[in-house]
């Protein structure tokens, strides 16, 4: 199944499933598969996979692109550190 018959077939199927969306396109409801499997804390390489993205650099743009700054590199440090304001 190239893209072209899934966004058919997802068009198709939305309505009766309840989904309402203006534009119904396959790429959100990958988008929205990636960003759940990353806030449930499964790991980047796992993701990777199930996302099926040959390059992690791919898939850590869907992690970053949710602007959870709780688990960015800094933040962390600066909580073991007690740099960080409350």
């Amino acid at each position: 199944m190239d893209r072209h018959a899934a966004t058919l077939r997802l068009k198709h199927l939305a309505p009766t499933a309840g989904i309402r969306m203006p534009r119904m396109y396959p790429h959100p409801l990958r988008h929205r598969f990636v960003t759940t499997m990353f806030d449930a804390g499964v790991s980047l390489r796992d993701v990777r996979i199930a996302a099926r993205h040959a390059d992690p650099r791919t898939t850590m743009r869907y992690d970053r692109a949710r602007k959870d700054l709780d688990r960015h590199p800094n933040y962390i440090l600066a909580t073991l550190h007690g740099l960080r304001g409350t």
